[in-house]
This record gives C-alpha cells, structure tokens and sequence, in this order.
C-alpha cells in the first residue's frame, strides 16, 4: 500500500493523515546511524575536510539549504570552520557537464575535481537510485571519501555503498523530503551545541 492510496474527505483529514506518516518517517530513523553520521561529519570539519552534498529536484533544495545551515550554523558560538560544497548549486557548471557529457556525470565530474580522501559526501535521493548521485558515491567509495545517503522508499543503490545510509520508512516523496530535510537540521543543530559552551544554549536561537 502506498500514501495516498485514495481521495481525501477534504484537506484537514489529508494534513492529518501525512502528519501520521511523517511521524513514522520519524521513528523508522536508525538513531544508532544517526550517530555515526553525525560523528563523520563532526571529524570532517574538525579535521578541515570538505562535506560535498548532492541531490536532484527537491532533493537539490535540500542540498544547498545543507550548505547554509552547516557552514554557517554549525560555525555560530564553536570553534569549528566547516567547510560545505553543495554540488547541486551552481547551474552552470551542472548545465555545461550535462550539455557537453552527460546529466549522469554532473555530481561526479565536481567530486573527481575537487575531492580528496578524507572528505565526505552526502548523497540525498528519495529513491536513493538516482544515476548521477548514484555514480558520485560510487567514486567516493573508491578513493576514500565517506559517504552519507539519505534515502527513502527501498532505499536504492546509494543505500549499499555507503559508509551510513540514513534511510526514511516511506514511499511518498513530500513525505520522505521532509524528513531528509529534518534530518539536516538535527545534525547542524546538534553539532553546534555539540561544540558550545553549554551555558549559552539557552540564549542562542536555533
């Protein structure tokens, strides 16, 4: 069965019922991978490393919204300088590698120019089978660059390569989106308070 699987009654009842399934996209988050990811992402801007995020559509959006709230927000009241690439930003580096090669090689083309070993991907993919996020995991894999997947529905090909697949029980992409989005926050946010001086949590804003 998939969400929706029929007309609603009117918009309250539909809010409702997608309300339901965000909170199981919630709770299906393996908070122990959760962890993991947020301890990768923690040593890669300690260590002065590159987190590079890619993603397509929606995804794309959350992507560069990756880059605001971990350059900037994780940086606000720490020590830590992170150091954050969206690869989905810049539309004409993205539309001259589509154009001239292939809209498969636009995530892998940066990575291969810019990437180092000791860097991190973060691959966002509902579907977790999107060819180009696809093939940017595959050459981090392959030349020592952490990979975090966000995925949702079966979870794809970006789930088993790589290092944390952070995956969403669902199967509609508003609903799995918003979860991935969620899941950016909570990691910016809590390695910011991470790093802060626990008397000045209660007067920041996040």
């Amino acid at each position: 069965m998939t969400f929706p699987d029929d007309k609603f009654s009117g918009i309250g009842a539909f809010i409702d019922a997608y309300a339901e399934q965000v909170a199981k996209g919630f709770a299906s988050i393996d908070r122990d991978l959760l962890a993991k990811a947020g301890d990768i992402l923690d040593k890669t801007y300690a260590d002065g490393g590159v987190v590079y995020v890619c993603g397509n559509g929606g995804s794309a959006a959350i992507s560069n919204h990756f880059h605001c709230d971990h350059l900037k927000g994780v940086q606000t009241d720490t020590t830590l300088k992170p150091r954050v690439v969206s690869l989905s930003s810049t539309v004409e580096t993205l539309t001259a590698i589509a154009n001239d090669i292939s809209y498969d090689e636009v995530f892998v083309y940066q990575l291969r120019t810019m990437a180092n070993a000791g860097d991190t991907l973060v691959t966002v993919s509902s579907s977790g089978d999107s060819e180009n996020v696809v093939r940017a995991a595959e050459w981090a894999t392959d030349n020592g660059v952490s990979v975090i997947s966000f995925t949702g529905f079966s979870g794809g090909r970006s789930a088993g390569l790589a290092d944390v697949n952070l995956h969403v029980d669902g199967d509609n992409y508003g609903v799995v989106e918003d979860v991935h989005q969620s899941i950016m926050h909570v990691l910016a946010q809590y390695l910011r308070m991470k790093r802060m001086d626990a008397g000045l949590i209660s007067e920041r804003k996040f």
